[in-house]
C-alpha cells in the first residue's frame, strides 16, 4: 500500500469535517424574507405605457424575432380610429419557454417592453397559466409604477424613437 492510498481518504474526511463544522447556511424563508437582487436582475416582462395611458408597443414583432426561445407572439394591427397608426392587437409571452435573456428588451425600437425585478408570480400549476397576455404585462407595469412610490418612469413620446437609451434592465 502506498502512502497516497492511505492519505487520500483522510484528506477527504478533512474536507467533510471542515464543511460540517463551518457556519451553517440559512435558507431564505421566501414569503416573509426577500433576497437582495442585483441592479440588473432580469425578471418578468412589462409592457410600458405613455404618460397619457396609451400603449407604447407598435406591434412591429422585432422582440419576437430576437427571442431565441421563440416564446413571444405579437400580432400587429393598424387602426386609425384610435388615433394611432399601428399597435399590438395581441401580445403574449409563454413563460414556460422564456429564458429571461433580455434580447426582446434590446430589440424594441420604441422601448415598449422592459423587465422588472419580480419573479415570484411565475409559480404555476399548469402550463396554460404560463402564457401571459398583453393585459397581464401592462398590469406588471402599473404595479411597478405603484410600488416605486416616486415619479414613475414612463416612456415619453419624444424619447420613444431615440436610441441608444435605457432599455429597462436597471
Amino acid at each position: 500500500m502506498s502512502l497516497e492510498t492511505i492519505l487520500g481518504p483522510i484528506r477527504g474526511l478533512g474536507v467533510t469535517l471542515r464543511t460540517m463544522l463551518a457556519e451553517p447556511k440559512v435558507t431564505v424563508q421566501f414569503p416573509e424574507e426577500r433576497l437582495n437582487l442585483t441592479p440588473r436582475y432580469r425578471g418578468m416582462h412589462e409592457l410600458r405605457l405613455y404618460e397619457d395611458g396609451s400603449e407604447v408597443c407598435v406591434g412591429c414583432s422585432l422582440c419576437a424575432a430576437a427571442c431565441p426561445a421563440d416564446c413571444i407572439f405579437v400580432e400587429g394591427a393598424e387602426e386609425e380610429d384610435e388615433g394611432r397608426e399601428r399597435y399590438a392587437r395581441q401580445y403574449m409571452i409563454n413563460y414556460a419557454r422564456c429564458i429571461f435573456c433580455g434580447y426582446c428588451v434590446e430589440a424594441c425600437p420604441v422601448d415598449a417592453i422592459g423587465m422588472t425585478k419580480v419573479m415570484q408570480e411565475l409559480t404555476m400549476t399548469n402550463r396554460w397559466t404560463a402564457v401571459w397576455d398583453k393585459d397581464a404585462l401592462i398590469e406588471n407595469f402599473k404595479r411597478r409604477v405603484a410600488e416605486e412610490g416616486e415619479e414613475p418612469k414612463y416612456v415619453l413620446k419624444s424619447q420613444s424613437m431615440m436610441a441608444p437609451h435605457n432599455r429597462g434592465l436597471d
